[in-house]
């Protein structure tokens, strides 16, 4: 399929644990999975020492009680020190959330309250579309479109006029483009698509782009139409290599052949695990899934090598598990022996 793989499955678990961080910070609960002692009041993340970057470098709101910032304090708790200091190249960095269709709203207020109160901006993925991943590892998605644009309208109204960035449905445009997605389909998801963003934009402080595929999946003049039917008129960019592992070279090449066709518009990258590029090995459809040999990218920064280039961004969770394949976990659990590998072999 074109090399499109990669968001592979991802977000799919987090029901009752999605606003551990937010929730925590902003209300001083415990999460529902007995993770978290609320008789001492504090969270296990909060031990590791996890602080905002400088807001002018990366003015996304880091998570101190993200998975792998609990990981990070498990580790030295358990006196593991040098591999906690591999996992805390993960931990300090601004990490993507993914909203879960489970109380949409709750989660978007969290995450954009707990960002407002450290004074940095929310970055958020919405990956609900229906028909989703084409029944693979992240296959769901929302019932029908009016359960998508419900789920919307939650986080729209979660989001209020806090400042947020959200990544909007990874691949779902790709998807019809690559014939992935049955036809009958296309036209609801051009205008829930359309919608969501019209409904993003409608809101004070919140920036949407809206995915387009990876440097690997083929070619510009293949998506530039379908992405103006999605609305990328109204976004403020799109986003590339969600998931993925293509280099930020590469990425930057097909985001600014791409933006030449859709009106100069610019992008942000993901760059949360392609510090090695892509893996070029084994069968070609599953090499987005859990390849091994990765590395951490670039950290998350606005100061990037193009002006059209808004931001690097890590999407993607590192450390979390694309699906069950090369011994993975369940997508977007945690896989420390991953998580370890991939820091390990970064190039900070």
């Amino acid at each position: 399929m074109y090399g499109s793989r990669g968001v592979g499955a991802f977000a799919v678990r987090r029901a009752s644990a999605v606003v551990l961080g937010a929730a925590l910070l902003v209300t001083g609960c415990s999460d529902s999975d007995g993770t978290d002692d609320p008789s001492s009041g504090e969270s296990p993340g909060a031990g590791a020492g996890i602080t905002q970057r400088p807001k002018d470098v990366a003015p996304f709101w880091v998570n101190p009680d993200s998975t792998a910032a609990r990981q990070v304090a498990a580790l030295e708790k358990a006196g593991k020190k040098p591999e906690a200091q591999q996992i805390r190249k993960i931990a300090e960095q601004p990490v993507a959330e993914w909203i879960s269709p489970e109380d949409p709203e709750a989660q978007a207020r969290g995450f954009t309250e707990a960002a407002e109160q450290a004074d940095r901006t929310a970055l958020l993925v919405l990956y609900n579309i229906p028909h989703r991943d084409c029944g693979q590892y992240s296959q769901g998605g929302a019932a029908d479109g009016d359960a998508y644009r419900a789920f919307v309208d939650g986080v729209a109204k979660g989001i209020g006029d806090r400042s947020a960035t959200v990544v909007l449905e990874p691949d779902a445009v790709l998807h019809l483009v690559d014939s992935c997605t049955p036809e009958q389909f296309h036209e609801e998801r051009y205008d829930l698509l359309k919608g969501a963003i019209t409904k993003l934009k409608s809101l004070k402080n919140t920036k949407v782009y809206l995915d387009a595929g990876n440097a690997g999946w083929g070619k510009p003049d293949q998506i530039f139409e379908p992405l103006k039917w999605a609305g990328i008129d109204q976004a403020d960019g799109f986003s590339v290599n969600v998931s993925n592992f293509y280099s930020t070279e590469d990425s930057l090449a097909y985001g600014k052949e791409l933006s030449a066709k859709v009106g100069g518009k610019h992008f942000v990258i993901d760059t949360s695990r392609n510090g090695n590029g892509p893996y070029t090995e084994g069968d070609p459809n599953e090499r987005w899934c859990n390849p091994p040999g990765r590395a951490l990218g670039e950290t998350p920064t606005v100061r990037t090598a193009d002006p059209l280039v808004d931001a690097y961004l890590w999407v993607k969770r590192p450390g979390e598990s694309d699906g069950e394949c090369k011994g993975g976990p369940k997508a977007g659990q945690w896989w420390e022996s991953y998580a370890l590998q991939l820091a390990k072999a970064s190039h900070s």
